[in-house]
């Protein structure tokens, strides 16, 4: 059996809680990715930060994002899986809550992220199409 362990991918760059939305930015261009999880010291996951929500509930508004921290923008529930998940429970998670990664845990610590591009990876591709398709991702238009 396939696990989330066996797909996800590591390691996680968390930020903390009390940091900016800037602090949060500059971590997500270095790292090439879209989210970041926040974590305590501990490495317990305590929200997740997109860059949607540095847009959309920052500078679309007005805020500051060297001065607005992380916290006042993490989504409310952070949904997860643990490392030893089957991928079909990570695939229907993801799916019914509509979220494009997710972060994984083991032993309540965090240890990696699955996102799209790891089931596209490690997958078969119609188990990607269907990821894709549940999520809400969009056919392509023909043109005329």
């Amino acid at each position: 059996m396939t696990t989330a362990r066996d797909i996800m991918h590591t390691p996680v760059t968390c930020i903390r809680a009390d940091q900016t939305l800037a602090s949060a930015a500059r971590h997500m261009a270095e790292s090439g990715v879209g989210a970041l999880p926040i974590c305590g010291l501990d490495d317990r996951l305590q929200g997740m930060v997109t860059d949607r929500d540095i847009i959309v509930k920052c500078v679309a508004v007005g805020r500051d994002p060297f001065g607005m921290l992380a916290a006042e923008v993490a989504q409310g529930i952070t949904y997860h899986v643990d490392a030893e998940a089957s991928v079909e429970t990570m695939l229907t998670l993801m799916a019914s809550h509509q979220i494009r990664r997710l972060p994984v845990v083991d032993k309540e610590r965090l240890v990696g992220i699955v996102s799209g591009s790891d089931i596209a990876r490690h997958l078969p591709e119609h188990a990607h199409a269907q990821f894709v398709t549940a999520i809400g991702g969009q056919q392509a238009i023909p043109s005329r």
